[in-house]
């Protein structure tokens, strides 16, 4: 389908015939005719010209979601879904900086804005309320890919129900960042100035998610981050047009911290992925230890590269280090090389192992058998968790997927369920409408209610902590509690005051 040419030029050198230097996404269009219809990629071709067949800066072709007319292309009553009307085969365009509009056009495009007046105005009414979503679906399958299904599963229920704001429907338009700040950034730009998202959701890496969490601020976009972990999200890097939904570094490696001060165990060493994440979270986990246990000390620490475990030589120097007992922050691929090698080479034996993140679903599913056992973990167990809530969301997560859920699909439905409560509270889509109503926001998921923190916009959503067991030839969490965010929080008015001074909350 052919794409129309941008319309407005930027720089005095700029003409209808010399297309502008600048990248697409900072070039505004005021054509009729903007996009694709849905389940196409929508790229952005050459001046005027085809769209381009692959993706610009490693984009990855993710339809757009919609209970309703894809709003990229624009339709008439009557009309059949396609490109904006056209004259003589041409796209109408009009450009601010040509003065050259002869009568005969001049004519048709005034007309044609008459008869469609009338049309357009009803279709404003329908607009869709359009989310721009961003995460790392091809770097990191496993939790984003069930998150997708979570965050589609409550698009459609909440479509379903009539939509928000008085029957506009949420249109999702998805990208993948790669794992890569500089992709998700390019990403956010093109979501709020090509594709006029009214907010921004999603991210998984933490030095992705504060990339796109700096945008938002520049941009005065509302970001509500799913799944990013790094305190500094809403504390020392905090800002007005953040917030986020998973508890935090902070807050899970409080309630490890906790359960390892019961522990006899005196000599502790750490490994965790060299970034952000990592080191908030061994840094709380020995604060708070040491504050719990003065007698407690750290004899070693291994710091890999993000997905780039050295197994065998990591082991090795945690063993060298003879701790009593190994806080471990590796996930993802990493893990199952850490559990693989460890048990090889007798690291767990007669040792206990503390564990970031190593109970949820995502990461304990591949392990199958081999999944360690005994080792204190926070995690996900889906399949233990008997509410009236919890059964119907996993009944039809199940009816509409056809497999289990993880913790990254309860992520996914959460975050856009709390969109869709924060539109209609604000009672529109205006950015500043929408930081007022997350502030002290409370919506039902679940596993029960969630409040977002006026003074720290980090949401209360809590953790499950427990024990790894095999049951079946599966890894799964026994022994379990969950503990609500709100007890892993620090006081609102401390929390406030780690934020940036044009981050606080109005008093």
């Amino acid at each position: 389908m052919p794409c129309c040419a941008p319309s407005i030029p930027w720089g005095p050198r700029a003409s209808p015939c010399r297309p502008s230097r600048r990248p697409a996404w900072e070039r505004p269009s005021m054509t009729a005719c903007v996009g694709p219809p849905a389940g196409e990629w929508r790229g952005r071709g050459s001046w005027g010209g085809a769209p381009s067949p692959r993706p610009s800066r490693g984009l990855a072709p993710i339809p757009c979601l919609t209970g309703a007319a894809p709003v990229e292309t624009l339709r008439f009553r009557g009309q059949r879904e396609g490109p904006a009307p056209t004259t003589r085969g041409r796209h109408l365009t009009m450009s601010m900086s040509s003065p050259r509009l002869n009568r005969r056009d001049f004519l048709t495009l005034a007309g044609a804005a008459t008869l469609a007046a009338p049309f357009i105005g009803r279709a404003r009414a329908a607009e869709p309320v359009r989310i721009g979503e961003i995460n790392s679906y091809s770097r990191i399958p496993a939790f984003t890919l069930p998150y997708r299904n979570g965050w589609t599963l409550a698009v459609e229920q909440v479509n379903a129900a009539g939509g928000v704001l008085g029957g506009r429907m949420l249109e999702v338009i998805s990208r993948d960042d790669g794992g890569d700040p500089g992709q998700a950034v390019t990403a956010a730009q093109e979501l709020v100035a090509g594709n006029g998202v009214h907010a921004l959701a999603g991210t998984f890496l933490s030095n992705v998610g504060l990339a796109v969490a700096d945008f938002a601020a520049q941009r005065k976009t509302l970001f509500l981050a799913a799944e990013p972990l790094a305190d500094a999200m809403t504390w020392e890097k905090g800002n007005r047009y953040t917030f986020r939904l998973r508890p935090s570094t902070w807050m899970q490696a409080t309630v490890l911290a906790r359960e390892a001060a019961r522990l006899p165990a005196k000599r502790w060493a750490t490994v965790a992925p060299n970034y952000e994440y990592g080191q908030a979270a061994v840094a709380r986990f020995k604060s708070l230890l040491q504050e719990l246990r003065p007698d407690v000390t750290f004899v070693g620490e291994q710091w890999p590269a993000l997905f780039k475990l050295d197994a065998g030589a990591t082991v090795q120097a945690l063993e060298e280090a003879k701790p009593d007992a190994v806080f471990n922050v590796l996930f993802g691929a990493d893990l199952p090389k850490f559990v693989r090698e460890g048990s090889l080479r007798g690291l767990f034996e007669n040792r206990t192992v503390v564990s970031l993140l190593t109970g949820e679903p995502e990461y304990l599913n591949p392990l199958g058998a081999e999944a360690p056992e005994g080792w204190i973990v926070t995690g996900y167990p889906w399949y233990d968790i008997d509410t009236p809530a919890h059964r119907a969301y996993v009944d039809a997560y199940k009816k509409r997927w056809n497999e289990d859920p993880v913790l990254g699909s309860l992520v996914g439905y959460n975050t856009f369920s709390a969109l869709a409560v924060a539109f209609q509270a604000a009672g529109s889509t205006d950015p500043e409408a929408l930081v007022k109503a997350f502030k002290g926001l409370t919506f039902s998921a679940p596993i029960g209610d969630i409040t977002f923190r006026a003074a720290d916009h980090q949401s209360t959503m809590g953790t499950w902590v427990g024990r790894t067991a095999v049951r079946n030839g599966k890894g799964v969490m026994v022994d379990w509690t969950y503990v609500d965010g709100t007890d892993l929080l620090p006081p609102p008015e401390t929390a406030a005051s780690w934020r940036p001074a044009e981050a606080a909350p109005a008093q």
